[in-house]
């Protein structure tokens, strides 16, 4: 038999339809040639239907049972829609152009009235409605471009709001084609036409014209709102372009990026889950479709949906994935809420879709009965069935009823493909879980999310042997199955309004908890692990660590803290049990007594002795004598970590340090804040896992473990790090440790590797060697420096040796090469990895985070730096100028991303902060200005004026470099990136910072070389203030017209001086006619003679002249008449 095709396991979401609305279209009689659907739209409660007919049918979701039908004369019903924030609220539109609001009046139980009908767009076709998200206005849009908003007054508000809106009508705009659709976010309206898209700001009445490239045809677009845990991201909108593209757009307009999806779409089509037709799936791919998407909708927090009609298509922009599309012919519209989907066909069926996770989807046929649909689903989808995100709705027990429930005589090959589904989940199922659930059933056990056991010793308990003892917890198979089952239904959540998104984080979250699929670093598949060894390890464990409990050093841990419980005082020891019997045989006999004071006694007197002469201002305030303390101190640190013979002979004495110890000391390594304790904790934790000390007299230096993340540090030096102390040290001496060694790291007090210290930052030592000091340092004593200030110290003094720092980031690496971010690296997409170090968080500046940004940009490259905007300030702009200093442009993209992630009147605050130190400015500004920008010889002419016009250029940087240029400075930083400006083009940057250093002539002499009129606004005070700087402009005018308008080239048309086709070019009359709107014709006439140049100038000056006078009498007289009337009625008031 040959073997059907399975759905690959990167696709785990499905279309399905578990409701046949054909009944209730029968019922409504929308279901005869003469009567049909005509539109549709839907919210949390209603589903809306129009009809042919004239009228509104208002279904109740909620068992399909309460409907309201509302009758329309005007004609046929083209558009409704619902409000979605007061469902009290209907908007209709009808074939005759007429625009009906209707209040349901359904909380006071009345009857459904009209509100308000608006005949502005009467005699034409009504092509889109749209609510406001907060008030009570409806958006409407036309097929001759015209759009308007309707106010509602209702009952609601009171009588006298009606006195205070006399215009409930507004004209928003008129574009140049049919709109195609309306969308409305946080004051912010949408406009999509067959030519192009516009955004409409209607609280400040402003309009942008979204990109540059105008379209032909149906495009949608729509607003992409940002998650609740986005903080103060601002929304994107996404618009549909030809060729199965869409512009992602930022929330001013602007076009941050296209993204192309005709190759992805050459995937097969996945089957839409439906009891009308088996699903089927030919695992041949398509050729690559060049789709124009009518209409875009925002479907849930991460998805963008849209159809044509071959079929629908559901996106997530943000990552450039096709989530999934599926073949659904002949569809006239679809209206969306949340997950779900209400397609119209052009026959006038509609059918009600959800979109859900494959598992959701399978167990809802189960609890429904559909029993062979579920079995074949199950089939099809095997790969997304046998992944560890599925087995919560779908454990084995289910998978087994449903086998059960199918007939053995007609469906025996389906049968068949269910029995192979069933024993590929079993070997995960049958030793894991077992030991899992068995070890977790017991009271003194909890696991947690990161895999490590916590073993909780009640005081004034029963011995520990019994308490320890796992042999009355033990379960069987069958009873654990059965209280998983039962858990499983009390936790059975119905997801039929819920985002998919929403199911993923959900099936992500409580993936940890399954007894199959805790992803454990020291799990091993084999069935020799048996559950007694892991029994009689733990026992064993517990007693000894019991024992010994009053001899540990244990760091403070928040996670370790005491917490009171019934009275009772718990006292947590977080432990990782080996992986195989070999070594918990080999731990057993071993002690966790540690000969810490016979390795430290000479340490500790001396780290005491520098401590105390450190608290000696005149050793602390002096340079040179703070160094020769550190340089004599250094000594004996590299007496008992530097030298191989010590580690040898430690391992000797210690042959093994407690997990519980190893972890404490990885902990004191990273000097972080109490929030950190969390984050780093799960990091570490997996580390620790991965070290299980072996009793190897050969081994010379048990802390040199080469992970192989670090071998990108190449050089002279021994390529292992040590990243942990060779035994354990007190808390309060591996402090005082701590802060010496980063104090020698950063005062450049190194060791020579002889036994002594060498000053290397003013001891004449060249760079290099100094470099290589720095480098071997780091290796040497990783465990006991501050990474933080470790950090920072790179930054600053180590700028121009990239072989510092990467031998810092190798150190980090190799710190958590066993982390479970560093082991999905391997094999997981950019997206889980993101959202397996977000819900690792909050990070709080962890060094860590760094590291595996670095990973990631190694992997992914540029793509992974915007997503790192989310984890400011963790990861500040330093370091990832750090992280990408081989090329710049990167660093570019993401500080540009990070500033535009904030509202406007916070970035500017946002850029000051980041200037750490001040200097970077003039490197950013230098950065900026010179990539993704025009070409000088476009920009500058040979003798370095601007070209005419050149200001209009595109910049892809123009607003961080406005923003950096803007920033406070001194007068002599303003005047370097002044020239920085001029130099490279940058023409409104140095005509801002030329007005700002009060050098206005120079700013008015590039403004005519540039020939625009429109920069002489008063808006930023260049336009003139004085009668000698009109008489300067003038003179430029009168100069340069000519040259500017019949010899040079233009990036505008070219036209000529005077003429009434070229308001905007510096020309005399243009400059003229400015003056005689600033100070009056009066005054002007008179400047121009005196100027002589009244011979240039044309009767349209003269013209304007005269309307200018006669405005001027007009206001006049105006505000003559109104003072006359406040006079009287104040004199009316007095009497």
């Amino acid at each position: 038999m040959a073997s059907a095709p399975v759905i690959p396991d990167s696709y785990n979401h499905v279309l399905a339809e578990f409701e046949c609305l054909d009944p209730l279209l029968s019922a409504l009689r929308l279901d005869s040639s003469r009567l049909k659907c005509t539109c549709l739209d839907v919210s949390k409660r209603w589903l809306a239907l129009g009809s042919s007919g004239g009228g509104l049918n208002l279904i109740q979701k909620d068992g399909w049972k309460q409907r309201l039908f509302l009758a329309h004369k005007e004609g046929a019903i083209s558009q409704v829609a619902c409000c979605l924030h007061d469902e009290d609220y209907v908007a209709v539109a009808t074939s005759q152009g007429l625009v009906v609001v209707w209040e349901l009046n359904q909380e006071r139980r009345g009857k459904p009235e009209r509100i308000y009908v608006s005949s502005e767009h009467k005699g034409r076709k009504v092509t889109a409605l749209c609510w406001d998200t907060a008030a009570l206005r409806v958006f409407v849009g036309d097929h001759v471009g015209k759009v308007s908003a309707i106010k509602i007054n209702t009952s609601k508000q009171g009588k006298a709001a009606a006195t205070f809106v006399m215009f409930p009508v507004q004209i928003i705009t008129t574009v140049d084609s049919r709109v195609v659709q309306l969308d409305y976010l946080d004051g912010r309206l949408l406009i999509s036409s067959l030519t192009r898209t516009y955004l409409c700001d209607t609280e400040r009445e402003k309009f942008w014209k979204i990109g540059n490239k105008e379209r032909d045809g149906e495009f949608g677009a729509c607003f992409f709102p940002v998650g609740k845990n986005s903080g103060n991201q601002q929304p994107l909108i996404y618009c549909a372009r030809p060729g199965s593209r869409m512009w992602e757009v930022n929330f001013d307009g602007e076009v941050q990026s296209t993204h192309q999806f005709k190759q992805l779409l050459s995937s097969p089509p996945l089957p839409v889950v439906t009891l009308r037709l088996d699903p089927y799936y030919t695992s041949s791919s398509c050729s690559p479709q060049s789709l124009s998407f009518p209409k875009l909708l925002y479907l849930t927090e991460h998805s963008v949906m849209t159809w044509t009609e071959r079929g629908i298509y559901i996106f997530l922009p943000q990552s450039v994935q096709v989530l999934l599309w599926s073949e659904v012919k002949d569809i006239q519209d679809i209206a969306v809420y949340k997950s779900e989907l209400f397609c119209l066909h052009t026959n006038g069926k509609v059918v009600h879709l959800s979109l859900l996770l494959v598992d959701r989807c399978i167990e809802r046929l189960i609890r429904r009965g559909v029993w062979t649909l579920a079995a074949r689903v199950c089939c099809l989808f095997q790969n997304s069935v046998i992944s560890c995100r599925a087995r919560k709705n779908l454990p084995l027990d289910k998978l087994e009823h449903l086998k059960s429930q199918l007939d053995a005589s007609t469906q025996q090959d389906l049968i068949t493909q269910l029995e192979e589904l069933i024993s590929k989940l079993e070997p995960l199922d049958s030793a894991c879980s077992s030991r899992r659930s068995s070890i977790s059933s017991h009271e003194s056990f909890s696991v947690l999310d990161s895999g490590i056991y916590r073993v909780i010793s009640r005081r004034g308990s029963q011995s520990d042997e019994d308490s320890c003892s796992l042999h009355s917890q033990t379960f069987s198979e069958d009873e654990r199955l059965k209280e998983f089952s039962a858990h499983q239904e009390d936790e059975q959540v119905d997801l039929d309004n819920v985002s998919h998104a929403s199911v993923t984080v959900e099936a992500d979250r409580n993936e940890t908890f399954l007894p199959f699929s805790i992803p454990l670093s020291f799990r091993s598949p084999s069935p020799l692990v048996s559950l007694q060894a892991v029994k009689e390890s733990v026992s064993s464990f517990v007693r000894k660590t019991t024992e010994k409990i009053g001899t540990l050093h244990i760091s403070p841990d928040p996670r370790g803290r005491h917490e009171a419980k019934d009275d009772e005082h718990l006292q947590e020891l977080t432990v990782n049990l080996v992986a195989s019997p070999q070594e918990e045989k080999k731990l057993e006999p071993q002690s966790c007594q540690l000969p810490e004071d016979d390795h430290l006694r000479d340490l500790k007197a001396a780290t005491a002795e520098a401590v105390a002469k450190l608290q000696d201002p005149l050793v602390l305030l002096e340079p040179q004598c703070l160094k020769r303390v550190l340089r004599e101190w250094l000594v004996y640190l590299e007496e008992k970590f530097g030298s191989k013979e010590h580690s040898a002979s430690s391992i000797k004495k210690s042959k093994t340090v407690c997990a519980k110890d190893q972890r404490a000391i990885l902990e004191e390594n990273l000097p972080l804040d109490t929030a950190d304790g969390d984050s780093v904790g799960k990091e570490e934790s997996s580390v620790v896992g991965h070290c299980p000390e072996k009793e190897n007299t050969d081994e010379t230096d048990v802390s040199k473990t080469t992970c192989e993340n670090s071998s990108g540090v190449k050089g002279p030096l021994d390529c292992s790090f040590q990243v942990s102390p060779p035994f354990v040290i007190a808390p309060d001496v591996q402090k005082d440790l701590v802060e010496l060694t980063t104090l020698c790291f950063e005062l450049c007090v190194f060791s020579c590797g002889n036994g002594d210290a060498e000053e290397g930052s003013d001891g004449g030592l060249p760079l290099a060697a100094l470099w290589t000091l720095a480098c071997r340092f780091m290796r040497s004593y990783f465990f006991l420096l501050d990474l933080k200030r470790l950090k920072q110290c790179i930054i600053t003094m180590y700028a121009t040796s990239p072989n510092v720092w990467e031998t810092y980031i190798a150190g980090l690496k190799e710190l958590t090469c066993h982390s479970p971010v560093a082991l999905a690296m391997e094999k997981e997409d950019m997206l889980k990895i993101l959202k397996l170090l977000h819900d690792l968080g909050p990070w709080n500046d962890s060094p860590l985070l760094l590291v595996h940004a670095q990973r990631l940009y190694e992997k992914f490259g540029e793509i992974a730096l915007r997503p790192m905007v989310k984890f400011y300030p963790s990861i500040t702009a330093s370091d990832i100028k750090q992280l990408c200093r081989n090329d710049p442009a990167h660093f570019l993209a993401y500080l540009d991303s990070l500033v535009k992630s904030k509202p406007e009147d916070k970035r500017s605050s946002l850029l000051r902060s980041l200037l750490q130190p001040e200097s970077v400015r003039l490197d950013w500004l230098c950065l900026a200005v010179s990539h993704d920008a025009p070409q000088r010889t476009n920009t500058v002419d040979a003798e370095g004026n601007p070209r005419p016009r050149s200001h209009l250029f595109t910049w892809g940087y123009s607003q961080l470099i406005l923003l950096l240029i803007k920033l406070p400075a001194d007068f002599v930083t303003k005047e370097k990136m002044a020239d920085i400006c001029k130099s490279h083009g940058f023409w409104p940057g140095y005509l801002f910072l030329c007005l700002e250093l009060d050098r206005r002539i120079e700013a008015f002499t590039n403004i005519a070389h540039l020939d625009d009129l429109s920069l002489l606004n008063g808006e930023d005070g260049s336009i003139p203030e004085t009668i000698e700087e009109w008489k300067f402009l003038l003179h430029l005018a009168q100069n340069h017209s000519t040259a500017f308008h019949h010899h040079s080239p233009q990036n505008g048309s070219a036209v000529s001086n005077g003429s009434s086709s070229c308001p905007d070019c510096i020309t005399v009359e243009n400059v003229a006619l400015l003056l005689a709107k600033a100070v009056g014709p009066n005054r002007a006439l008179p400047l121009l003679e005196e100027c002589g140049l009244t011979l240039e100038l044309t009767e349209r000056f003269t013209g304007v002249c005269e309307i200018l006078r006669i405005a001027e009498k007009r206001q006049r007289a105006l505000i003559q008449s109104m003072l006359e009337r406040c006079d009287r009625f104040l004199w009316s008031q007095q009497a």
